[in-house]
């Protein structure tokens, strides 16, 4: 790159570890850590849930699935998140509020012993910790690649380089870092893609060529389903996304909790939902024109199209600013993951295995909510190091982590609805284990050999039948539903919102 593009992004990494520096100033306590003491406008909420919903994976794997296939990615990717979403402005986006002002919760898990029981939420929390380590160490990878085309690193320093940045803004300023420097990242990542946009279409002709690319295109990258993403896929896929984009992914759900209101949780869902419709269109449109304007790229590099385009056509000074938002988007998702993971550790995990963490101080429990981010930067890092181990960035992504994220949130989402109210304990177990199995047999065909498609669907689609046939069984037979959750799901039932003097979530 040239000593421009160098200094760009030097000021880029510098702005954020000020940006988290700066934040410190919010965190008085774990409160303002986890959830920004539910102060978070909406607007802001609504961006940082849009930034941390995808990572360089989308510049990455994804961009070498629009090189070989085409408009499919917007069809199985942007198009079912943004319906997912605007899914959750009425269902699940404010419920997620209520919870931390009435019950003062600070964690996606935290209503969870109350819901069902304490076993139930440490096999949910372990779970989808476990998993967070596997998706976050992918986007490191993807990260790790963007820099190995820009700047010719090697896989482990730029990894490394990557998660001391996220680690420092993390652990310093909390949710408050993580939401401030997601909103700066998305002016940089604007910025940047208007750039590629708009230099792409001059090089293909024109404003004409958003319709006329298509025909300069193989047949098949129009179509809306093109080879492994098939219609079992996209339903599985589009399942999937429901769940994890309104609080299966915790560090989603972590947004939601930090707006004020209810009501301000829907319009953030609501600006996240049309950013996700309209803005992936922007950012694919170079992507789906690679084929193009740089064509015979082997195979092999397909994942690096993009950074190849980008670096080609651009001048110095903007492929800085483009790599800048392309690591903008990375240390935006995992360092809210860390945060979200942290949440957990620290009030669900922790201190059921180590009595002595229940009774710390704010002081002694912010420390420990630091350590325990830095111990999961870590982990992730080793993950991405050994990457190939689960089949690279993309395989980790989808054949792991997407595959295996359903059946963890089904009991958790459907949780909050009264209408599943009747699915104890029980149901969320067997449901967990059920989706597992199957995911295994799916996996390594066990017993017959299965499509990418149903390796994805089978398990979210088998634990959700599980579930629900267990709180059928418990309505046929009259068993009744737990009084403590059946309380909890008529508060958050409710419209009002509560100024946070409730009572604390394990004592209701």
């Amino acid at each position: 790159m040239h000593l421009l593009d160098w200094i760009v992004m030097a000021a880029f990494f510098l702005s954020m570890i000020f940006l988290g520096w700066w934040s410190r100033i919010f965190i008085r306590n774990t409160n303002d850590f986890f959830t920004g003491s539910g102060k978070m406008p909406w607007w802001l909420v609504g961006i940082s849930h849009h930034m941390s919903g995808y990572s360089a994976v989308v510049f990455t794997a994804y961009a070498g699935v629009a090189y070989k296939y085409g408009f499919t990615i917007y069809i199985w990717w942007a198009l079912p998140v943004a319906l997912a979403c605007y899914l959750g402005v009425w269902v699940f986006a404010p419920r997620w509020s209520r919870l931390r002002s009435k019950y003062r919760i600070e964690s996606p898990m935290e209503f969870i012993s109350t819901r069902y029981d304490v076993p139930t939420q440490q096999l949910l929390a372990w779970w989808g910790v476990l998993l967070k380590i596997l998706d976050v160490g992918a986007k490191w990878v993807a990260l790790a690649l963007i820099l190995a085309a820009f700047a010719d690193m090697d896989l482990i320093p730029a990894v490394l380089l990557s998660v001391s940045v996220g680690l420092f803004y993390s652990m310093i300023g909390g949710l408050w870092a993580s939401v401030l420097t997601d909103f700066v990242q998305f002016i940089v990542q604007f910025v940047a893609g208007i750039v590629i946009f708009c230099y792409a279409l001059v090089l293909l002709g024109g404003i004409s060529s958003l319709w006329t690319l298509w025909d300069r295109l193989p047949p098949e990258h129009s179509r809306w389903l093109v080879g492994q993403w098939d219609e079992a896929f996209l339903v599985g896929i589009l399942l999937i996304y429901i769940l994890g984009y309104n609080g299966g992914t915790w560090n989603l759900a972590q947004r939601y909790i930090a707006a004020p209101t209810g009501k301000d949780a829907k319009k953030a869902a609501i600006l996240s939902s049309t950013l996700y419709l309209v803005w992936p269109l922007v950012l694919f449109f170079p992507m789906w024109a690679a084929p193009i304007l740089i064509p015979g790229i082997p195979e092999a590099d397909y994942e690096k199209s993009y950074c190849i385009m980008t670096m080609q056509f651009l001048p110095a000074g903007l492929v800085g600013l483009l790599l800048a938002s392309l690591v903008a988007h990375t240390l935006a998702m995992t360092t809210s993951d860390a945060t979200a993971i942290t949440a957990v550790l620290a009030r669900d995990i922790v201190p059921k295995m180590w009595k002595r963490a229940a009774t710390f101080n704010e002081k002694q429990a912010l420390w420990l909510a630091r350590w325990i981010t830095l111990i999961f930067m870590i982990l992730t890092a080793l993950i991405a190091i050994f990457s190939d181990q689960f089949g690279g960035m993309l395989g980790l992504i989808l054949s792991w982590f997407s595959a295996l994220l359903g059946p963890v949130s089904i009991p958790m989402l459907l949780g909050l609805l009264p209408q599943f109210r009747r699915c104890g304990s029980g149901a969320a177990f067997a449901s967990v284990f059920t989706g597992l199995f199957v995911f295994i047999v799916c996996k390594y065909d066990w017993f017959f050999p299965t499509s990418f498609g149903i390796d994805i669907l089978a398990p979210t689609l088998t634990a959700l039948v599980v579930y629900l046939l267990l709180g059928g069984y418990n309505v046929v037979f009259g068993i009744p539903p737990k009084p403590e959750a059946v309380a909890m799901l008529q508060a958050l039932n409710s419209e009002g919102d509560s100024d946070g003097s409730s009572l604390n979530i394990q004592t209701i």
